[in-house]
């Protein structure tokens, strides 16, 4: 069974940084395309940031110059780095890799969500 664990959130001050991983464990075959969603309060999951097995990398407007998101595909691992962080940023961020497990098949498979809260 493939489980995917996120860690790194927090509570940081407005203009300080954060680096959330997220790591698949389990029966993996093959990787594909990684990123993160969040979702605030009140408001929709929206994907902020991904990156595909080619390294093809996009951002959502609102995080560009800021965040960083790179993996490690030989870990099965998703990072994002966020720089220069505001309080719109307050989130449960969650992570997704389409992995290919026993099945054969590629699926989506997403972390728990971790909380980050930017706040003075």
């Amino acid at each position: 069974q493939v489980q995917l664990v996120e860690s790194g959130g927090g509570l940081v001050q407005p203009g300080g940084s954060l680096r959330l991983s997220c790591a698949a464990s389990g029966s993996i075959l093959d990787t594909g395309s990684m990123g993160w969603y969040r979702q605030a309060p009140g408001k929709e999951r929206e994907l902020i940031a991904s990156i595909t097995t080619d390294g093809t990398i996009r951002y959502t407007d609102s995080v560009k110059g800021r965040f960083t998101i790179s993996r490690d595909t030989a870990k099965n691992t998703v990072f994002v780095q966020m720089n220069s962080l505001k309080p719109e940023d307050t989130a449960v961020y969650y992570c997704y890799e389409y992995l290919k497990d026993a099945s054969q098949l590629f699926s989506k498979y997403w972390g728990q969500g971790i909380q980050v809260t930017v706040s003075s």
